[in-house]
């Protein structure tokens, strides 16, 4: 010990504790090929010496930064990358260290994200060995730095070399989800289902196999004396109109015995605030102390659609002998959300108030989520809100998200069905893997547990589905025997019924918990139509056709979908410029789906609904035609439904990369057909037309609270816009509701025309205002006689109206290779009808209108 440190410590004195300080460790790192990795170094020798990294972040995304790997979203470069993921690497970092740090009771090396499995040393001391690219990692670095410079190093080593060992070894490995197409697994044993790592990273049949590694979440040291603040949770323990009681509890972590002051401040949307204060003896290890705040005549958050979303702050702070140590706030909303589980119902009561699920299935932003920004969020969730979306679906095979996610969805009043990461491989069943699932699960719940938006936690993603029903999970179980059948049986009760179970019921109990998706929450069989929620595919996987959608009323559509291409500035952003075609090798590596034969499905589709595509961009134009039809008829038909259907969630919003899948919004940013089609079938009033067996079933849907005076009619027309028949009716729509207005045979409205020749239109008027308008079609649309609708379109600014001579079905804006973003399309005009629409672009309106290429079905003729 040098000499002035020793007389300062024997001359200083006991030192005050000082308050918990955080420095942010996320700059100054550089990355390698691991030393031990001596295939990689000397296949990459380059990669052996030291380059930037950038925290957080990824290997390969600071390789694309460097120039050193070619973008795997573009043509087909996805397998260019593939021995990344493969390779191990190392992170190295050095910290300059002060005496007044070293002082510091406790210094702590905090890790946000490691993926996946990773080794910390500092100055060459083994410090931690992380698994669980989902968990949170600290540790007490102190006794290994000394005042100066120090050294820190993450290494990582690759997932699939990792687990494979024990994949190969065993006699059935348990089943995965999807085979690797580049060699580095062989079919059928999978490492995924052993790995604590996004499962998409491995593939799936919307998105690339790219095996990210790296400090993928924020890194800091936090220096504390005495006492810090472990986790916060924020109890709702009633809420009624006249007041709001919580407790919130405060996990202390203390060095020794001894008393705490925990204060907590609630302050409401208006600048209002309620403060409480607890004493309390804290012992060694964590205490949690409780303090109870009473918030008068308190605001609900509401879903978007039913109010508003006021949202408190609460702020906690812990002091010892009058000196502030610790502090944290998390923001809030005051609801009630209960799951309907009447005679197998499943559906959401929120704030007392039925709730009809509105939204779609949300799956990665990125295939790198280090590089997932608020900003690149926000119009995905935004587009969600401005299309009558309440809910979206945070799938199981991805991420945890960002705080700032959840922040958006509080402000916008998205609820959001919260997956616990389980994508659909069949987890281990042994308690070390259940143990490290339960820290995760309650590090996460802690974490989002105070969002309103999150309504659901769920335990993960076709896992029990999968389970009961698929064929290799039936092969699976009939090869192993029954003992390690009911082996893995009993793992999966364990993991879903107990083990995340308890972790919402501590962490969040106010939220409920669902053991699965499709599934009954163990009361019965799962994905059925008598009860629970569903995911149905016989449209599309199955190759039945759209009309199966009208054949049943689920109890709650969690999951169903149908596939559309993106826009062509999309496509030709991935594929270039060259001639395509739906088989061209860069178009097949860009879908997923069948390994690159789902353009077939989308062609079989097509031909059985619209004809035959005159080229490729007809192509593009009929197959998002075809996917905005197909989702509508669905969910229009679950809304028609209600009460006994009480959710429509469709796969998906959003893409992972720039690819043909079954997103509405792609992942330039280009909303499909679907997403505009989705404000029309979404709307908080709407009237629904089912045509069968030579008739139109009206119902007329309310998703308001009050009783609404409204207006139907239906009219039918020949194709030179002739009257043939009208039916209509004044009625009051009842809240909360689904009502049958009229069947109305063909021969009563048609007058006799010709079913190729004669259409109707069904509309919806509240308050002499159309709030819903549906076109009525005898035959599938390439069987009907549409005339050409001779469009015109005049420009005023970045402003474009559009005019119909005659009928013009599902018209689209296409602006070909450049990047523009219409208010509206996909819309419908009647005989001499215009529809004015705002074009945002970059471009100025005199080149928009060169590229401009206005498309309906009748046009094609």
């Amino acid at each position: 010990m040098r000499p002035w440190l020793l007389l300062l410590l024997l001359y200083a004195g006991p030192a005050a504790a000082a308050p918990v300080t955080t420095m942010m460790l996320n700059d100054g790192w550089q990355a390698r090929i691991a030393p031990a990795d001596k295939g990689a170094l000397a296949a990459h020798p380059r990669e052996s010496r030291p380059f930037a990294a950038h925290v957080p972040g990824s290997i390969q995304q600071d390789l694309l930064a460097a120039g050193r790997v070619p973008d795997p979203f573009k043509g087909l470069n996805e397998g260019a990358i593939q021995w990344v993921g493969s390779t191990g690497w190392e992170y190295r970092r050095h910290l300059t260290v002060t005496p007044a740090m070293l002082a510091r009771d406790h210094l702590d090396l905090v890790f946000d994200g490691l993926d996946t499995f990773a080794t910390v040393s500092v100055n060459g001391h083994l410090s931690l060995r992380a698994d669980n690219a989902f968990r949170r990692w600290r540790v007490p670095a102190k006794p290994w730095l000394h005042v100066g410079d120090n050294e820190i190093i993450v290494t990582f080593a690759a997932p699939v070399p990792t687990v494979q060992p024990q994949v190969l070894a065993a006699a059935h490995p348990l089943p995965g989800n999807y085979d690797s197409a580049f060699g580095d697994e062989p079919k059928g044993r999978q490492t995924s289902p052993y790995v604590r790592k996004p499962q998409y990273n491995y593939g799936w049949d919307w998105g690339p196999r790219i095996l990210t590694i790296g400090i993928w979440q924020p890194v800091r040291l936090q220096a504390w004396d005495e006492v810090r603040i472990e986790r916060t949770r924020v109890d709702q323990q009633a809420l009624n109109d006249a007041e709001a009681r919580l407790a919130i509890d405060v996990d202390v972590r203390a060095d020794r015995a001894g008393s705490v002051t925990v204060r907590a401040t609630a302050q409401g949307p208006d600048g209002s605030s309620v403060e409480g204060t607890q004493q309390a003896n804290v012992a060694g290890g964590v205490t949690r102390v409780s303090v109870p705040l009473v918030i008068p005549h308190p605001q609900r958050w509401q879903p978007a659609g039913y109010g508003a979303q006021p949202l408190y702050r609460v702020a906690v702070a812990v002091e010892r002998d009058g000196v502030p140590l610790d502090a944290a706030e998390r923001r809030i909303g005051l609801r009630t959300v209960e799951l309907i589980r009447d005679a197998g119902a499943m559906g959401f009561r929120v704030n007392g108030v039925p709730i009809f699920a509105k939204g779609a299935n949300l799956i990665p932003f990125d295939a790198f989520p280090a590089r997932v920004t608020e900003a690149a969020m926000r119009p995905l969730l935004q587009g969600a809100r401005d299309t009558n979306m309440n809910m979206l679906r945070v799938w199981g095979g991805g991420t945890y998200l960002d705080d700032a996610f959840y922040d958006l969805a509080d402000e916008l009043g998205l609820m959001v069905w919260q997956d616990f990461m389980f994508g659909g491989g069949v987890p281990p069943p042994d308690p070390a893997f259940r143990a490290n699932v339960a820290a995760e699960a309650n590090e996460q719940v802690e974490r989002l547990g105070s969002h309103p938006s999150i309504v659901l936690w769920s335990g993960g993603n076709e896992i029990l589905a999968g389970w009961d029903n698929w064929s290799d999970r039936k092969a699976f179980k009939q090869a192993v025997g029954p003992d390690e059948q009911e082996r893995v049986g009993v793992g999966l009760a364990l993991l879903f019924d107990r083990t995340l179970r308890d972790a919402v019921t501590a962490g969040s109990p106010g939220t409920p918990y669902w053991a699965n998706s499709p599934s009954d929450d163990y009361q019965g069989p799962v994905d059925t139509d008598a009860a629970g929620d569903r995911h149905f595919w016989d449209v599309w996987s199955g190759s039945k056709p759209v009309e199966r959608y009208l054949d049943s009323c689920p109890r709650f559509m969690s999951e169903y979908g149908f596939q559309g291409a993106p826009a062509l500035s999309t496509i030709k952003a991935f594929a270039g410029t060259l001639p395509l075609s739906t088989d061209s090798p860069v178009m097949r590596a860009h879908q997923k789906f069948l390994a690159g034969d789902g353009n077939e499905r989308l062609l079989l589709y097509i031909r059985q609904r619209l004809g035959e595509p005159r080229d490729f961009a007809d192509f593009v134009y009929l197959s998002q035609v075809d996917q905005a039809q197909a989702i509508a008829m669905a969910a229009l038909h679950h809304r028609a439904c209600r009460p006994v259907t009480m959710g429509s969630l469709f796969w998906q919003l959003n893409d992972v990369w720039p690819a043909i899948s079954w997103s509405s919004i792609d992942h330039d940013g280009g909303w499909k057909l679907l997403q505009y089609e989705a404000r029309r079938f979404f709307a908080p009033q709407a009237i629904v037309a089912e045509h069968r067996d030579g008739a139109t079933r009206l119902s007329l849907i309310s998703d308001g609270t009050e009783p609404l005076a409204a207006h139907w009619r239906v009219r039918a027309f020949d194709m030179t816009g002739r009257p043939l028949g009208q039916r209509e009716a004044d009625v009051t729509l009842a809240p909360l509701s689904a009502t049958e207005a009229a069947s109305l045979p063909d021969a009563d409205l048609f007058a006799g025309a010709a079913p190729a020749t004669s259409y109707a239109v069904a509309d919806l008027m509240v308050g002499g205002r159309e709030v819903s308008r549906t076109v009525i079609e005898r035959l599938p649309p390439k069987d009907m006689a549409y005339p050409d609708p001779g469009l015109t379109a005049t420009w005023q600014g970045d402003r474009l109206t559009v005019t119909a001579r005659a009928l013009a079905r599902a018209i689209m804006l296409d602006f070909g290779a450049a990047v523009a973003h219409p208010s509206d399309n996909g819309f419908d005009l009647l005989p001499g009808e215009s529809r004015t629409v705002t074009v945002a672009s970059t471009m100025p309106p005199t080149q928009l209108a060169h590229a401009l290429t206005i498309r309906s079905l009748g046009s094609r003729r």
